[in-house]
């Protein structure tokens, strides 16, 4: 009885062993190859992938550059990591760079792939580039400032981000292909001779198409409208420069007559940075409002003549219009839609003075 439980128990375990998948397939990750930045274009029918992969060494890190071309982007991967001592592995991919004619062209294919293979993170930033990725990327490499994380710190919030840049992640840019009711901005950047890259606004993206682009204002503007534009710096009129320390909004959706109509609210509290010739208080006040009253119209317009939607207005409706015929949003009720606009600035301090030889006071 007991030699027959024993064999039991033996049989029992041979059979665990087998259905055990173990590791048989995992790669050690100094066998592995981690690129942070990846570069998209598209060559006639071919896709062309660059990839920035640091390499770290005893004293400072360095940055190779590779490029292959494929009739997918998983061909043109699977060609560098065959001629690479190690395996390719893009789930550490931070930053993937779109050229801008292939932008123009649509990017639903190439996105809904990331999604699909989950080989790319879907919280990597999506970037478009406004110039040649082959020009872009070899400026790059001739950088002595590089250390193969720069270009991801440039969109890092806790690093070189500010609020004239927009921030778009690959979930984002899937979702809204899929969407009724949303478009979304991608932030655009080029090579610079003095800095590592030159931010030069965002564009607007459609069904995952580039339709158009913002300028670095405007997208301060739309990231106030999501509530991100602290530590955003506006110049008023040549009298002043203010710092954005906060911003609230609120919003106010209804049909009338069956057109949509949308009252908003956006409060910002700021601080003066520099003052010319005295100018009071007030004064700066309304002349800010009005011209950020201005810009915010003269954007929207836009955008709504583009059918983009990358304030994402169509939201609020979604619980007005019935579910068929959401899918004309774009088409017969965002050019339609009446936005009633209001900006209220509260100066809650009166920070430094650029002129304090003239001025009476200094606020600690």
């Amino acid at each position: 009885m007991r030699i027959s439980k024993l064999t039991v128990q033996a049989l029992v375990a041979i059979c665990l062993l087998l259905i055990l998948s173990g590791c048989w397939d995992n790669k050690d990750i100094n066998h592995r190859v981690l690129p942070v930045v990846m570069g998209v274009s598209k060559q006639g029918s071919l896709f062309k992938v660059t990839l920035q992969i640091p390499e770290p060494g005893q004293d400072t890190s360095k940055v190779k550059i590779v490029a292959k071309t494929g009739v997918t982007i998983t061909q043109a991967v699977d060609k560098i990591s065959e001629n690479l001592e190690s395996r390719v592995d893009l789930l550490h991919l931070k930053v993937i760079i779109m050229d801008k004619v292939y932008a123009r062209q649509g990017l639903n294919d190439t996105i809904s792939g990331f999604i699909r293979s989950r080989e790319v993170s879907p919280k990597a930033l999506v970037v478009i580039c406004d110039e040649d990725l082959d020009f872009f990327f070899s400026q790059i490499k001739q950088t002595k400032q590089t250390d193969g994380n720069n270009l991801y710190d440039f969109f890092e919030k806790n690093a070189g981000w500010n609020p004239q840049i927009a921030l778009t992640r690959v979930w984002q840019v899937y979702r809204s292909i899929h969407s009724f009711t949303r478009d979304v901005a991608v932030p655009m950047i080029k090579s610079d001779k003095s800095t590592l890259v030159d931010n030069v606004g965002s564009a607007i993206i459609k069904n995952g198409k580039m339709v158009d682009q913002i300028s670095t204002e405007d997208t301060l503007l739309f990231n106030a409208f999501n509530g991100q534009s602290a530590q955003g710096k506006i110049e008023v009129m040549d009298h002043a420069s203010v710092l954005v320390l906060s911003n609230t909004m609120k919003l106010e959706s209804k049909l009338k007559d069956k057109e949509p109509y949308m009252k908003c609210t956006i409060q910002l509290k700021v601080s003066l940075l520099e003052v010319t010739d005295n100018t009071p208080n007030e004064q700066i006040k309304k002349e800010l409002e009005l011209m950020l009253t201005k810009q915010f119209t003269k954007m929207f317009m836009k955008i709504q003549a583009k059918e983009a939607d990358i304030l994402g207005l169509g939201q609020y409706y979604r619980s007005k219009i019935p579910r068929e015929e959401l899918a004309h949003w774009r088409s017969e009720y965002y050019p339609n839609l009446e936005f009633d606009l209001h900006i209220q600035t509260i100066i809650q301090n009166e920070g430094n003075l650029k002129n304090p030889m003239k001025t009476n006071y200094i606020n600690p």
